[in-house]
């Protein structure tokens, strides 16, 4: 399978698709064993250093061994100030390829704003989760839109995937 042939339009930029508000936000999802490809960007004080060419090789490999999606979808873990894991969504192992199977019931809330609103976002996560009477395992992100597709669309984006128990 092709990137083209997922449900990712991005026909109006070439790059980015736009993000489907309803379809991300305020959503419960209940994953068993969803494979990812995973990959590692260096980051200075979380501002990614490699992340388009990071992107652009797992991409190639993806679409190499035919293994995208149906409805592409990128994880980003902040593991530490200085680099992040991210995942991209598959639908079969890749060659060559560290391979992660994520599992569980994953809440989500979309953002919109700067990437230095992170810390806040983080916190309306944490709060959420407590009101909901769950446990946050582990804080994910979807980032959703490159930063010149946020200027044409007008608004940066971003998805929290929260792992919850």
């Amino acid at each position: 399978m092709k990137l083209t042939e997922t449900k990712y339009d991005n026909k109006e930029t070439g790059c980015c698709a736009k993000l489907d508000e309803a379809r991300w936000d305020n959503q419960e999802f209940v994953w068993k064993d969803k494979s990812f490809a995973k990959d590692h960007i260096r980051e200075f004080l979380h501002f990614p250093l490699n992340f388009g060419s990071v992107m652009a090789r797992d991409h190639a490999a993806i679409e190499q061994a035919q293994a995208y999606a149906a409805e592409p979808l990128w994880l980003v873990d902040e593991i530490s100030p200085w680099g992040a894991d991210v995942y991209m969504a598959t639908d079969r192992a890749v060659p060559d390829m560290p391979m992660e199977y994520l599992s569980g019931t994953f809440m989500t809330k979309v953002f919109t704003g700067p990437y230095r609103d992170i810390g806040s976002w983080i916190a309306q996560m944490e709060t959420l989760v407590k009101e909901k009477g769950l446990e946050l395992e582990k804080l994910y992100f979807f980032y959703a839109t490159c930063p010149k597709c946020a200027k044409h669309f007008g608004k940066n984006q971003v998805v929290a995937f929260a792992n919850v128990r």
